[in-house]
């Protein structure tokens, strides 16, 4: 998460995450499944700008910030009521720091929507981060992580001290890894998307014999061809079965020479591992013929 302090106001760039690893452990009794996930913010962002408003009213305007600016215009996005991730987390600290402070919120949006790219998540972190900041709350990393797992399993690794993270439980215990190196990825994400809820009723619990943790000591070394087989995503299969487009992107990254490719998160985009960026413009170049979906170029962040 990038901030950007102003005179009139704070600006956040929100990354997107891709899912390295995804491994079901097991139904929950409060309904969730027990996970354990290596997490990367890569270089693809939603911004959010925060400033004060009076009488504590909060507001929220969204542009897709896809299009240029002059055509875009403000528009309703899923979620734009009640239930919008990022009125629901700026409501959450007012109603916990007592603040009657209000906000007017600019939202740019870039990371597709249903897309497993937790594009919601990461604005909801970053709301907490922002208006922290511009209401002079003086909350630590550690209080708004609290706050944030309150909100969704996905926030709390935005709010962590590192761009890279194996996440437990249902995502909300997070240990941050430091990843040195700098790695490029191709993501794809078709016209289709799909609901989270509906994916994780179709899953079941990982066979697998290796951990996250395999990965990230591979990713750490710089082991390309050992972390792309140590790959692993739980809810790839029952995503396949609800939408199709997935199986037709998985079919086209097969096609290329990728170190490793798969689902990120509960779908629907895809994404292929790269050994330099050149090589990722090449793969993407030849995946955009293919007219499968938006395809984007991105890197984590060391």
């Amino acid at each position: 998460m990038l901030c950007r302090g102003q005179t009139t106001g704070v600006t956040v760039f929100a990354p997107a995450k891709l899912n390295l690893f995804l491994k079901v452990l097991g139904k929950r009794a409060d309904g969730y499944h027990e996970l354990e996930t290596l997490m990367v913010s890569v270089g693809l962002y939603d911004t959010l700008v925060f400033s004060d408003a009076p009488a504590g009213h909060l507001s929220l305007v969204c542009r897709d910030g896809r299009v240029p600016a002059a055509r875009a215009g403000p528009r309703e996005m899923p979620g734009d009521g009640e239930d919008n991730l990022v009125l629901r987390a700026a409501r959450l600290l007012r109603e916990t720091t007592g603040t009657a402070h209000g906000a007017r919120i600019e939202l740019v949006k870039r990371i597709p929507l249903s897309a497993g790219l937790a594009g919601g998540s990461s604005d909801a972190a970053a709301t907490l981060w922002g208006l922290n900041r511009l209401w002079n709350l003086g909350l630590d990393a550690s209080e708004l992580m609290r706050l944030a797992s309150r909100l969704g399993s996905d926030i709390p690794f935005f709010l962590c001290s590192a761009s890279a993270a194996i996440c437990r439980g249902r995502g909300e215990i997070v240990e941050p890894l430091p990843l040195a190196a700098r790695y490029w990825f191709v993501v794809a994400r078709p016209a289709t998307g799909l609901a989270t809820a509906e994916v994780y009723r179709g899953c079941r619990p990982s066979t697998i014999g290796w951990t996250a943790a395999a990965l990230a000591s591979a990713l750490a070394g710089g082991r390309l061809p050992e972390a792309a087989g140590l790959f692993h995503n739980a809810l790839q299969e029952p995503a396949e079965r609800l939408n199709a487009d997935v199986t037709r992107l998985k079919r086209a990254f097969a096609r290329q020479p990728f170190a490793g490719h798969q689902m990120s998160g509960s779908g629907t985009s895809y994404f292929g591992l790269c050994r330099s960026r050149r090589q990722a413009a090449q793969y993407a170049a030849r995946l955009r013929a293919t007219r499968l979906g938006d395809v984007f170029v991105v890197s984590n962040r060391p």
